[in-house]
């Protein structure tokens, strides 16, 4: 059956001045004094671009019919552009980049020149949990249909690789047999909710957030008048002290916070993104209790499908309408418009104790214990997911979490059983006690299968992590400095918020040849154990290296800081406080 078109039935009639609307005198025709943003509650809905035109004739949702009843059945060439650029998106699927494409094409080829006959498939993973069952479908999946593919991401999906339309109803049949799905993985909608990898078992965690993430998610998500937003709405939940759901980079963020007189429940903060401009989140200094958060999330998803900006693509954030309408109009908004009632001011949450990633050994409140593992820049395949499943089980344990990192935790651990499991992930190249370049360096798909992609960065990240840990060995007594590499300006990979961040590019090499090289960000950072605050760094004017060059830099400004730090100084600090030729 097919679900409604997007737009609510019946918005407010726009009011002529909330989008800088003009002379609106009896008799005179209203005349706008700028040109409407799109947003449905003051321009109406009447799309404005192409995008907005096709989420409008049929909802994204609908398009799953036709992936199981015509295109997988009729194959690639039967699908109709509006579904594979835009709606495919809904159920987790990109088309990949078709091999042997160079950086410096992807600008200028239009999407079926890039695109190969295969897709990315990214499977939903609210909260990064997964039992040992659902990890061997994934790794079924993997080997059979993805050519062994799998990487971990740092929003706790899976992503798969190579698989064809044609196989996609059945990956299906065999995710959702064991609760798992693909529904709104990708696309103009509420993507995976990120919650603390240590959710219920943590000693020191103020509140389990696993309830109301389940709960939004029952709720709310697959629902087709919340298929329509602006663009991707992310969310973050944690009720741990670590902050490990990187909430400053999110558009809706709840954090545990203890109130004096109210108890325990949750800080909100909203408006946060990266991409090429970005925004930290602010808090809108409100007390949310856990009995009315899902209820919270619902009204700031709706403020943001009716007052989000939809004529410009790259305007279409939470973060622009929030630094516009600024953070007492958003809750004003959000209490009298769509709760209903007014939410009591909050506290600020404390500073983080402690890393968030979660790596190494940690006893859990029952006495077991998790054990946080790092891949290389979170690549791993089916193979390893198989074999890790299988380890897991014959130690004891049915559970994991992906994290925010592109790491894995595995959960409850009987105590004797704890060597052996580390020596056993070990094995498959998941290390439990990493050196601190492989602890900290993310890196995005990059260019051998994403369309957006201009250079290669799995691969070129694994190489700089193993020549820097042999190289800055010696530096061991400096605060573990984070490497995130990124094949295109868009930062899946946060380039702002690393110390040192590296936004792929095409260089001039020495015979004057285009070669993969990166503009560095240096300096940036959530708040975390190591700094009170986040921030999103600096860039110095001309400071770009060539992929080749990257462990030569690195290990430079590296020293250069050990050398030149004031006390405890951070890299962050330091990095502020020099002079752009220390840098370079």
């Amino acid at each position: 059956m097919s679900l409604p078109s997007s737009p609510p039935p019946a918005l407010p009639d726009p009011a002529p001045t909330a989008s800088g609307g003009g002379d609106a005198r009896p008799g005179r025709p209203t005349r706008p004094t700028a040109r409407p943003h799109g947003q449905w509650k003051v321009d109406g809905t009447a799309p404005l671009n192409h995008n907005e035109e096709f989420k409008q004739a049929d909802n994204g949702l609908n398009v799953r019919e036709r992936i199981e009843q015509v295109y997988s059945r009729e194959g690639f060439a039967s699908i109709t552009d509006d579904d594979l650029h835009g709606r495919f998106r809904w159920w987790g699927l990109y088309t990949q980049r078709k091999p042997g494409i160079d950086g410096g094409k992807t600008a200028t080829l239009e999407p079926h020149e890039l695109e190969d006959e295969y897709f990315m498939l990214r499977i939903r993973l609210d909260g990064g949990a997964l039992t040992t069952k659902q990890l061997k479908v994934i790794a079924g999946i993997s080997t059979e249909f993805g050519r062994d593919t799998a990487d971990l991401t740092d929003r706790q999906n899976i992503q798969l690789h190579w698989i064809r339309v044609e196989d996609v109803p059945e990956i299906w049949r065999r995710l959702e047999a064991v609760g798992l799905s693909t529904t709104e993985a990708c696309g103009d909608v509420p993507r995976v909710i990120l919650g603390s990898p240590v959710a219920g078992i943590a000693k020191d965690e103020l509140i389990d957030p696993t309830g109301l993430i389940q709960e939004i998610y029952d709720r709310f998500i697959g629902d087709p008048e919340l298929a329509n937003l602006p663009r991707k709405f992310k969310t973050a939940i944690t009720g741990h002290p670590s902050l490990d759901v990187v909430h400053e980079i999110n558009d809706f963020s709840l954090i545990a916070v203890d109130h004096p007189e109210l108890g325990i429940g949750y800080d909100l903060w909203i408006g946060g993104g990266l991409s090429t401009n970005a925004h930290l989140a602010q808090r809108l200094n409100t007390f949310i209790a856990p009995e009315i958060a899902a209820d919270v999330w619902h009204a700031v998803v709706q403020i943001f499908r009716d007052y989000g900006y939809r004529r410009l693509r790259n305007k279409a954030r939470m973060k622009f309408l929030l630094a516009d309408w600024g953070v007492a109009r958003f809750r004003e908004v959000l209490e009298t418009e769509y709760l209903g009632r007014a939410l009591p001011d909050s506290v600020l949450p404390a500073l983080p104790s402690e890393r968030g990633d979660h790596i190494g050994v940690h006893e859990q409140k029952d006495g077991r214990f998790y054990i946080g593992a790092a891949p290389a820049v979170g690549r791993v395949s089916g193979t390893v997911l198989r074999n890790v499943a299988h380890l897991l089980e014959r130690h004891g344990s049915r559970r994991l979490r992906l994290t925010p990192h592109q790491k894995l935790v595995v959960l409850d651990v009987a105590a004797d059983h704890v060597d052996q499991v580390v020596r056993g992930l070990e094995r498959q190249g998941l290390r439990a006690n990493p050196g601190n370049f492989r602890r900290h360096t993310m890196a995005c798909t990059g260019i051998e299968y994403c369309k957006l992609a201009i250079v290669e960065t799995k691969q070129t990240a694994t190489k700089a992590i193993t020549e820097l840990e042999d190289r800055l060995g010696d530096l061991s007594h400096l605060t573990p400095i984070s490497l995130h590499v990124n094949g295109c300006p868009n930062s899946c990979a946060r380039i702002q918020t690393a110390d040192i961040g590296l936004k792929g590019q095409l260089l001039a090499g020495p015979d004057g040849s285009q070669v993969p090289g990166f503009q560095i960000h240096l300096g940036g950072g959530l708040a975390s154990a190591d700094r009170s605050e986040a921030g999103t760094g600096r860039t110095v004017r001309g400071l770009k290296v060539t992929a080749d060059e990257l462990p030569d830099y690195v290990e430079r400004v590296v020293r250069e800081f050990d050398h030149g730090r004031d006390g405890d100084e951070t890299f962050a600090e330091w990095v502020h406080r020099v002079d752009e030729d220390v840098l370079r």
